[in-house]
């Protein structure tokens, strides 16, 4: 390609010339291409170390002066016909020109202005396609893509410098990440490296330090351990391949692939070697950081942040911190991280003013919201543009409000909200606390009878505070504490949250506070108030309509609760079932899962159904991320994020208490506990009224508080867990511990706890105060962080997806049937294969069609499937069957006759039927899978020069599987419709009763026999005789194949004439139906056809047939495809009669056998006497002697619908070839094919060639 001249002070240093003019000089790196010896080895280390361009492009051309010795690139290439091409242009175009001057420096001015001129012209019609690049990376992309074999789909992200360690060598070289990938090379004094690994495979991925290993980064697969070490910032890389791996699990888990976001701001000035992508997953990170710091919505983007300070009033102080602001909110987040964090929605705001700056107070700005709080900023270092980006943020907010107005005050920004009736109306609608909703948010629901309030209020009883006493006291100076914190604080979405906020909550939660803190601590307020009407038309549409969900939620309903008396009558269930199958409407994806019922029971009690609805819907998506997940484990019910927070679990347990954690593992115990403490919030083995407790705490603090308090309750019972026995008597020691968890100041009454009932003993329970359990858990686990948190859970969801994607490779091959053929170990490197090749079409794009129907809730058989153009890939590498340029054909029949319910995709199980059909088995399968390759549905009617007439066979052949009464296959579209119009109902997958029919119809599925095979007519024949023809090139036995198949075509030829003949007796009256009729004549009429066929292969003198042999090995070798026009087809008709009796020339004398001899469109023509290019378009060989009368009739391309031939007699005629019968029965080994397989899925680019052959020499 052309490069912009740049100067080369030393020309000739590493390079070879190879060509030169007085203006222009072609060099070739040294080393590279043939011969190079030592020289070669020292320059290729060091392009590799140096990431030198040479590595891509080995030839380059300078301009060079005569004078002042100064040379400038003009051109590179990675190959020698590239720049070649570059090189004629210039001496065509450029030398002429350049002979006229006589300044050297008006040439050089010259050449470079013409060759940014050639760049331009390039680049002019290339369309923009959003953030370029930068060169310097570009380069590295095209080296990464030409090292591994990359398709352009493949985007890398970022590279690096490091060594690799092999065994205790490094290997200096280039690690490439990209999106898919992770790629290293190098090359050293002629050792060369080349690894490469799909992030989906990844199992372990950690950064450490030992000895051996300084500071390195350990990648693990199911294979090998990798160790990468000597970056220059290992930080930044691990943190990059986190990223990297974890957008491959989340595919793995819930197959959404990584798509670049669009509305990613371009920054001003890029750096030079940081890519999009690499920006877009900086971008990614800091927005997930910032959603879960302040519990934001999902769609949240981050615009920016800023350091400054801010003024709390209620202790006096500027806290120093950071500034977050993104389209629909402003936050505030303390260094310190419980002084102070805060949450402005820009809905709420009213006034953004810039106060006048002072030595006290340098760039200020005031922030005023609808409830008549103000917040003051102040050390903002770019104050005007932060007030621009807030400005602009609001004016784009939605509102019902007349628009914003920008004014200003002498050196102040002021965007205003004018207090009038709308605006006043405007805060109702949207209110700024829960508090307010009584006649707000609420009211948008009246048209769907939905319970309004929290249930306990309606079923609340002995709730006056005389009645309760001391326990109506504590309760009154809660609210009476929390009220004194919202006057001082704020209330609301706006409120200071400092420390003495969780002080508060670790203190329990008012009854009547409660629902609306929950909303505000978890974010669930801002979803509700941004989507009114939301919950309302979720309940419309999903009343009344029918799916696994809504069946598994009604199964669900009566056992949540149950012993409490809002879930005793149907006011309570009715709200359940509303709530959880709105959520399984918005949500099919997770639809309903497991402990969801309690849970959402539970968010009831003290909230209204939209309250409750919203809740579940922050539990489910953001605070406890694939908890509540359809990918479950199928030898328990316990859900991949369940999984990953039981591994952090076991980690804390290892790290806090050392001592019990490996009794812990040999009694199993911690897999047993997790889905009853995390799944549920320990609302289902602690008393009700103890566990909403650590439900308060759980909404402020996240799942580190249940982390921290079942870390306490095994501390408390460490003593008895270390003498248990086995996991039933620890099981009991915990569930005993935690039914006698109190909460002394509830003023609820008790609610039984049944759990309780079933383990109390006869000793008298020791009571544990839940304040007193809370505050355990904080005094010697507090040290858990957020972060540290989130560190763990991506290392343990490395191990969960890949530990659920072995037991779905487990649970595939066990439903494989177990006569097929293949043994365990070659069906599961299959079914990597099979994955490997639908993960594929993720990746690059080849085929949306997979990727986009994969539903992760669907059993792990229907999980992964691929189309027609991957599994022709599968099939051309795998297939013994290999037919050179006619394999593609095949392979696409093959996948239409797996294709059994025609929704252009097969499963693994269909994909291991179609590749054993070919495999195992003995000749008899083996054939009669390739003569159903030859009939309708795998020969497609387009494939077939005459596909009326063999449409037209298959369907009035009475002996057809394929072909149905007229009854049953009206009956079979009408169960079709039905069960269309049932997927239609419902919003989930089709239901397991579909799931239940289909494997019925497997188990009563008899065997096939040669008897239920369909005859096959002569287009179909002769299709099935291209095969043969293909299938025996590069055989060592060729030859005789040939012969052998020659020998049995034109027996096959024969067999078929007289069955024409038998066929125009028996069914005169009837000739337009071709092979058809009654089925017992024409079975009659096959077995007299049969009987003279050992007379024709003993008696007649079998010339031709030798003549006919040495025919077909010429068209094997002449025309393989046997695919092109009639035109280049030679015909060879080979008839007889009933007796098996005549001479070639009486068999041409019947008219009908020239008919069927004229449309045969496969040429058999001898080598030994005539070569196929000697041949005319009208020339026939037939018994030895060449005819060409009979070409006129072959260019109109009719069939003979008359000729038909059975399986039995294909079957009977191979039998008597040996040759035929050893290439079938002989077994090949599948195993090598999968290995070559996948040498192929990551083969090197043939233009990436780093010439090994003169390093070796």
């Amino acid at each position: 390609m052309w490069l912009a001249p740049e100067e080369v002070l030393v020309a000739n240093a590493l390079w070879v010339t190879e060509r030169a003019n007085p203006f222009f000089v072609l060099q070739r790196r040294r080393g590279h291409g043939k011969g190079g010896g030592l020289t070669g080895l020292l320059v290729g280390t060091l392009d590799v170390v140096l990431d030198s361009s040479a590595r891509v492009a080995p030839y380059r051309i300078l301009h060079q002066t005569q004078d002042l010795q100064v040379y400038w690139t003009v051109a590179c290439g990675s190959s020698r016909k590239e720049i070649t091409k570059h090189w004629e242009w210039l001496e065509n175009n450029l030398l002429q020109t350049l002979s006229i001057f006589d300044n050297e420096e008006d040439i050089t001015t010259f050449i470079k202005g013409k060759i940014h001129g050639i760049i331009a012209e390039e680049n002019k019609n290339l369309q923009p396609q959003g953030d370029e690049d930068p060169g310097k990376f570009k380069e590295a992309e095209l080296k990464m893509r030409k090292q591994f074999g990359m398709p352009e789909g493949e985007k890398l992200v970022n590279y690096y410098s490091c060594s690799y360690w092999k065994g205790r060598v490094p290997r200096q070289g280039w690690l490439y990440l990209t999106v898919n990938h992770m790629c290293f090379y190098s090359f050293l004094l002629g050792k060369e490296v080349s690894l490469v690994v799909q992030w989906v495979d990844v199992t372990r991925l950690e950064k450490n330090a030992t000895l051996l290993f300084p500071e390195s980064i350990r990648v693990d697969t199911r294979d090998q351990e990798l160790f990468f070490s000597m970056f220059l910032n290992i930080s930044e890389t691990f943190k990059l391949m986190e990223q990297l791996a974890n957008l491959a699990m989340r595919q793995l888990l819930d197959s959404e692939g990584f798509l670049e976001d669009k509305a990613l701001l371009r920054p001003i000035r890029p750096h030079r070697n940081i890519s999009a992508l690499k920006r877009d997953l900086d971008a990614r990170a800091k927005n997930e950081c910032y959603r879960a710091t302040f519990r934001l919505p999902r769609d949240e983007r981050l615009d920016g942040h800023t350091g400054c300070t801010l003024w709390t009033p209620f202790n006096k102080l500027h806290i120093p911190g950071q500034m977050f602001i993104s389209n629909n909110y402003i936050c505030f987040a303390s260094k310190e991280e419980d002084a102070c964090h805060l949450i402005i929605p820009l809905r709420e705001v009213t006034i953004v003013e810039k106060a006048d700056s002072s030595s006290v107070l340098p760039s200020p700005l005031s922030i005023s919201t609808k409830s008549k709080m103000t917040f003051l900023f102040a050390n903002l270092k770019d104050r005007d543009f932060l007030v621009q980006r807030i400005s602009d943020f609001l004016q784009k907010m939605p509102s019902k409000q007349p628009g914003s107005s920008i004014g200003e005050r002498k050196a102040s920004v002021v965007v205003t909200t004018p207090e009038s009736p709308s605006a006043a109306q405007d805060v109702l609608e949207q209110p700024a606390s829960p508090s307010s909703t009584l006649g707000g948010c609420r009211s948008i629901c009246t048209q769907v009878p939905t319970a309004s309030q929290g249930l306990l209020k309606l079923f609340q009883r002995n709730s006056s505070t005389e009645v309760l006493g001391a326990k109506g006291a504590k309760e009154k100076m809660k609210e009476e504490s929390w009220n004194i914190h919202f006057f001082e604080y704020g209330r609301g979405m706006c409120m200071y949250r400092t420390a003495r906020t969780r002080e508060l909550v670790l203190k329990g939660i008012p009854e009547g506070l409660r629902g609306e803190l929950w909303l505000l601590f978890s974010g669930a307020w801002n979803e509700m108030v941004t989507h009114p009407g939301y919950y309302a038309e979720l309940v419309e549409k999903s009343t009344g309509k029918y799916s696994l969900a809504t069946e598994e939620i009604e199964r669900d309903l009566h056992r949540s609760m149950p012993e409490h008396p809002a879930f005793q009558n149907e006011l309570g269930i009715a709200a359940l079932r509303r709530v959880l199958t709105a959520y399984a409407f918005r949500n099919p994806t997770i639809g309903y899962c497991q402990a969801m019922n309690i849970v959402t029971s539970v968010l009831l009690l003290y909230g209204s159904e939209e309250e409750a609805f919203w809740l579940l819907v922050a539990l489910c998506e953001r605070m406890l991320p694939d908890y509540y997940n359809t990918r479950v484990v199928d030898s328990s019910i316990l859900s991949a994020g369940a999984l990953v927070d039981q591994g952090i679990f076991e980690e804390l347990t290892r790290d806090f208490l050392p001592q019990l954690s490996e009794k812990m593992q040999d009694l199993g115990v911690i897999s047993s506990i997790s889905l009853s403490w995390f799944l549920t919030l320990f609302l289902s083995v602690m008393p009700f009224e103890s566990a909403v407790i650590i439900v308060d705490c759980f909404f402020y603090e996240g799942i580190k508080v249940v982390l921290q308090v079942a870390l306490a309750i095994l501390d408390a019972n460490m003593e008895q867990l270390l003498v248990c026995s086995d996991e039933g008597e620890a099981m009991t020691v915990l569930g005993r511990y935690l039914d006698n968890v109190v909460n002394k100041q509830s003023v609820s009454p008790p609610i039984p706890h049944l759990h309780a009932l079933l383990t109390s003993g006869d000793d008298p329970p020791v009571e544990v105060d839940i304040f007193e359990l809370l505050k355990v858990s904080y005094e010697k686990f507090s040290s858990l962080r957020a972060n540290d948190i989130e560190q763990m859970r991506f290392k343990q969801r490395l191990k969960v997806i890949q530990s659920l994607e072995d037991t779905a490779k487990r649970s595939v091959v066990r439903a494989i049937p177990g006569d097929i053929g293949f043994s365990i170990e070659e069906l599961e490197d299959l079914y990597m294969v099979f994955k490997a090749k639908h993960l594929a079409s993720q990746y690059w794009g080849g085929s949306c069609t997979a990727a986009i129907r994969r539903d992760p809730s669907l059993p792990y058989l229907e999980q992964y499937r691929i189309d027609a153009s991957q599994f022709q890939e599968l099939f051309i590498s795998l297939t013994p069957w290999a037919c050179g340029s006619h394999t593609p054909v095949l392979a696409g029949r093959m996948f239409r006759l797996l294709d059994k319910n025609k929704d252009l995709l097969i499963n693994f199980k269909e994909f291991v039927t179609g590749m054993s059909g070919m495999y195992h088995g003995d000749l008899t399968e083996k054939l009669k899978v390739l003569y159903k390759l030859h009939l309708p549905p795998a020969l497609s009617p387009e494939e077939a020069e005459s596909a009326l007439e063999a449409a037209r066979y298959f369907t009035e052949d009475s002996s057809s599987e394929e072909a149905l009464p007229q009854e049953e296959q009206e009956e079979a579209d009408n169960e079709d419709v039905r069960e269309k119009r049932g997927e239609e109902k419902g919003t989930s997958p089709q239901d397991y009763r579909h799931y239940l029919r289909m494997w019925a119809q497997e188990k009563e599925a008899q065997k096939e026999t040669i008897k239920d095979l369909p005859k096959m007519n002569q287009e179909q024949f002769i299709e099935l005789c291209k095969t043969l023809y293909n299938m025996f090139s590069e055989d060592p036995m060729e030859q005789d194949l040939y012969h052998a198949i020659a020998t049995v075509a034109s027996l096959l030829l024969r067999i078929g004439e007289v069955g024409k003949k038998f066929s125009v007796r028996a069914g005169r009256k009837s000739r337009d139906i071709a092979c058809s009729g009654d089925h017992g004549r024409t079975t009659a009429a096959t077995v007299e056809v049969e009987s003279p066929v050992p007379e024709l292969h003993q008696d007649t003198a079998w010339e031709p047939q030798l003549s006919a042999a040495g025919d077909l090995q010429a068209k094997a070798s002449g025309d393989t495809h046997l695919g092109k026009a009639p035109q280049e087809s030679q015909v060879v008709g080979e008839g007889g009669s009933s007796e098996g009796q005549g001479s070639p020339s009486q068999l041409l004398s019947d008219d009908e056998t020239k008919d069927d001899m004229s449309m045969s469109s496969y040429s058999v023509v001898s080598t030994g006497s005539l070569q196929c290019e000697d041949l005319t378009d009208d020339t026939v060989l037939v018994g030895g002697e060449v005819s060409s009368h009979v070409a006129a009739a072959h260019c109109e391309g009719t069939v003979d619908a008359d000729w038909c031939i059975s399986f039995e007699q294909i079957l009977a005629s191979i039998l008597t070839e040996s040759v035929l019968v050893n290439f079938f029965e002989k077994r090949v080994d599948i195993g090598l094919k999968i290995k070559d397989q996948k040498k192929v899925e990551r083969q090197f680019s043939t233009s990436s060639d780093h010439e090994q052959s003169g390093v070796s020499g």
